[in-house]
């Protein structure tokens, strides 16, 4: 979730210990959060908060500093997924990615499901620790309809999966 984080005793990939940290802690830590009109997402104000407070205050309390970035991030999170809601006027969404598997973000998601009475959908945590099971997914289902690439590939970053 956070290799950006740089504590020497997260390791990497960092999301484990910070859901498990964050539970031993308390959201008592102000951190930036940005909101915008549209949909769009930016954490780097966040990233650069907790970088700058735990460099500058190595006495912080790491536990308290991730349930401050858990209760920030799942903020900015909520906010996005409810205005799509009401913008695409649907009762589904899907979590996926490494953060799915945060516990704080999936019962905050579980939480909003019950209030807006929409189904929320996740992929079961042992596939939310990397990206590569999504994709190799993906490649399997492309590979079952004939799909397929020849060795000139190249990576796309803003490849459109299905569309």
């Amino acid at each position: 979730m956070i290799k950006w984080l740089e504590l020497s005793d997260f390791g990497y990939p960092g999301g484990p210990k910070i859901d498990s940290m964050a539970k031993e802690g308390s959201a008592s830590i102000k951190l930036p959060v940005t909101h915008f009109d549209n949909l769009d997402f930016s954490f780097s104000g966040i990233k650069t908060a907790v970088i700058n407070l735990n460099h500058k205050n190595s006495s912080i309390n790491k536990a308290d500093l991730c349930a401050s970035f858990e209760l920030a991030v799942t903020s900015m999170l909520l906010d996005n997924v409810k205005k799509a809601i009401d913008i695409y006027n649907t009762d589904t969404i899907v979590i996926a990615g490494g953060v799915s598997r945060n516990s704080f973000i999936r019962k905050s998601f579980d939480d909003l499901s019950k209030e807006m009475k929409i189904k929320v959908y996740y992929p079961e945590p042992i596939l939310c620790t990397d990206n590569a099971a999504m994709i190799a997914s993906a490649g399997y289902y492309n590979f079952l309809n004939g799909e397929k690439a020849d060795l000139k590939l190249n990576a796309i970053p803003n490849l459109k999966i299905g569309g």
